[in-house]
């Protein structure tokens, strides 16, 4: 990635120092020109966040309205009509039983707020006991100290471990590696969902809080879908033992997987869930925790106080913002195009690099795919690690024109990599053609021989 002629006097602290990236200078749809006129197909919609593109006119015109009206008001005063308003749309499009929005201004936030909700939930029912978290191994869950501890992925971790709550991890459901020969689908997925069984035993039943999963996993695994029955399975276990689901719809949620809400296409709804990112589509910064009723009427009876908050909660800009975008989503179609082109998208990637000798599995759903990248098909054998394969693909990308998301450790946290594509939901069978063409040239830059 070329470096900033600006590097030199910028006091800005980047992701990371070595890389300085060029300025961004405007966005038209699905695209991000930089300030020499450089046109980059936004082909991950930076992290699975910009789902509307860059220049829609219906959001950029609700911000500017509520800014002129009323740019900010401390919940702890005032609620907004434009709070009040996108939670009553949430609601009446959320998974069967949730009946509360509590609004926050990202993925971590919102995964924070999960947790706390659901420790203090059973302190007001009389069961202080309940403390352990259960997620799974090669999850992400965000970037605060709680969620970190949640977030399955052991290179993130590593450095923080001291500052970490306990959490303990069971196998994800990543069929491509997981999935032994001779086992159908539905055995697998039933299998690796029992895990959960056997450490909610060995843990002690009543002291279980919850159980944390992605319905599709993201950014460290690269759009892994469950197999059909497992999550019906996990959400057996939970109501058995009296453990909360809690779903993180962060970065699969807002209609990116073909469906509003990811966990629809498992027919379960979680106890709580949170989102993010498609939530606001990068117009303004808003995530969202949703809970049900029983959980919200749990704190209502008892101390009538959860005790925590932040300072931008309901933000009437923020939500102002999302408001129109869920509006586009729902009744403007664009959760019903995400999957369409999705299928399109995905047959586009089949046909170029479906028999790619380094792309050993394809997957993903709606317009959330990832492609995992491999020496070796026969033997899924992955690349070695200190060929930085991914940093490698996405500056290739990047040449080419397209921003796209690779990363490493794909398997267990250090080896393995994969590409994950999250394009617009507005994007045109056209610019299909493009993200194929632009990624097939990055790969062949970056891969060995």
């Amino acid at each position: 990635m070329a470096a900033s002629t600006f590097a030199n006097t910028s006091h800005v602290f980047p992701r990371h120092t070595q890389v300085i990236p060029p300025r961004a200078a405007r966005g038209d749809g699905c695209y991000i020109l930089d300030k020499d006129g450089k046109q980059y197909f936004d082909g991950s919609g930076g992290a699975a966040v910009s789902c509307l593109g860059h220049s829609d006119p219906d959001v950029i015109a609700a911000v500017q309205d509520q800014t002129a009206t009323l740019a900010y008001a401390h919940t702890s005063f005032f609620s907004s009509d434009p709070a009040e308003e996108l939670a009553d749309l949430l609601i009446n499009h959320a998974p069967d039983g949730l009946d509360r929005v509590y609004f926050v201004s990202g993925g971590s936030e919102a995964m924070e707020s999960a947790l706390k909700l659901a420790r203090q939930y059973f302190t007001e029912i009389g069961q202080p006991q309940r403390r352990h978290v259960i997620a799974r191994r090669q999850s992400y869950h965000g970037n605060t100290l709680g969620v970190l501890s949640v977030g399955g992925n052991m290179w993130r971790r590593e450095q923080f471990a001291p500052l970490l709550i306990e959490t303990t991890h069971i196998s994800p459901c990543y069929e491509y590696r997981g999935r032994a020969d001779g086992e159908s689908a539905f055995d697998y997925g039933q299998r690796v969902a029992n895990e959960l069984e056997a450490e909610i035993q060995r843990l002690g039943p009543d002291t279980v809080m919850a159980f944390v999963a992605e319905p599709v996993v993201g950014a460290t695994a690269g759009a892994v879908p469950p197999v059909e029955g497992y999550f019906k399975r996990v959400r057996e276990i939970c109501d058995q033992h009296g453990v909360l689901l809690i779903l993180d719809e962060v970065m699969c949620g807002m209609g990116r997987t073909g469906t509003l809400f990811a966990c629809e296409q498992e027919g379960i709804a979680p106890d709580i869930t949170a989102i993010a990112k498609g939530l606001g589509a990068g117009y303004q910064p808003i995530g969202a925790m949703l809970c049900s009723k029983q959980i919200y009427q749990a704190i209502e009876e008892g101390t009538g106080f959860f005790q925590h908050g932040h300072t931008y909660l309901g933000h009437p800009v923020a939500a102002a913002a999302s408001r129109a975008v869920l509006r586009k989503l729902t009744q403007g179609g664009l959760v019903r195009r995400a999957a369409v082109m999705g299928e399109k998208l995905n047959a586009a990637l089949q046909d170029r690099f479906g028999q790619h000798p380094h792309i050993g599995d394809i997957r993903g759903r709606g317009l959330f795919r990832g492609l995992e990248l491999v020496a070796d098909r026969a033997s899924k054998a992955p690349f070695a690690p200190d060929l930085a394969l991914s940093k490698k693909i996405k500056a290739a990308a990047f040449e080419a024109g397209l921003l796209c998301y690779p990363m490493g450790g794909t398997i267990d946290g250090k080896t393995g990599a994969h590409i994950l594509l999250a394009p617009p939901f507005i994007m045109t069978e056209d610019q299909i053609g493009e993200v194929v063409d632009k990624l097939d040239i990055a790969l062949r830059a970056a891969l060995p021989g």
